[in-house]
C-alpha cells in the first residue's frame, strides 16, 4: 500500500476539536464532516488539499475527546494518511479502525515542511520526501492492520472475513 501528496504541516497537540469543531457534531455524514475539517486552524485547509494529500503534525496529533469523527472527516477528506511526532492513543485507535493510515515518525514530522512532495510505502515502512530529496523510517504496519486499512476499517475487514468463512 502506497500513498502520494503534498504535505499540509501542523504544530503540536492539535485536538480533536480543531479537527472537526463541536458546532458540527450534530451530523455524521463523512461528506459533510470533511467540509469542515481543520477550519479552525486553517480556514482554508480544503481549499487547498487534494485527495492524496498528507498531513504531517508535531506530537499529541488528535488529543482531546474520543470522538471518531475526527478521523472520519480526514478521511472523508481524501487526505491519504497522516505522518505525526506522536498520537492521542485514542485517536490512533479509531484511525486504524476507520481505515486511516497514519505514522509516527519524529524525525519525518520535524524535516517535513509545508508544500514539501511526499511518498509514503506503508509495506516498507518508508517516507520519501521528493522536495528535499529525504526518507526516513518508520516501522510498518504488521500484515492484519495493513488488510484492516486496505479493506476500509474494522467494520469493512469483519465484513470480508465473515463473508469469507461462510
Amino acid at each position: 500500500m502506497k500513498s502520494a501528496g503534498i504535505a499540509h504541516k501542523f504544530g503540536a497537540h492539535v485536538n480533536t476539536d480543531e479537527i472537526i469543531p463541536a458546532r458540527y457534531l450534530n451530523t455524521s455524514d463523512p461528506a459533510e464532516l470533511a467540509l469542515h475539517c481543520m477550519e479552525d486552524i486553517d480556514k482554508d485547509f480544503m481549499k487547498k488539499a487534494k485527495a492524496g494529500d498528507i498531513i504531517v503534525a508535531a506530537e499529541n496529533f488528535g488529543c482531546g475527546s474520543s470522538r471518531e469523527h475526527a478521523p472520519i472527516a480526514i478521511k472523508a477528506a481524501n487526505i491519504s494518511c497522516v505522518i505525526a511526532e506522536s498520537f492521542a492513543r485514542i485517536f490512533y485507535r479509531n484511525a486504524i479502525n476507520i481505515g486511516l493510515p497514519i505514522l509516527e515518525s519524529k524525525e519525518a514530522s520535524a524535516a517535513i515542511a509545508s508544500g514539501d512532495s511526499l511518498e509514503v510505502d506503508f509495506e516498507k515502512g518508508v517516507i520519501r520526501n521528493i522536495t528535499k530529496n529525504q526518507s526516513y523510517t518508520v516501522k510498518p504496519f504488521p500484515p492484519f492492520m495493513q488488510e484492516l486499512i486496505s479493506a476500509g476499517g474494522l467494520m469493512n475487514y469483519a465484513r470480508k472475513r465473515v463473508t469469507a468463512a461462510q
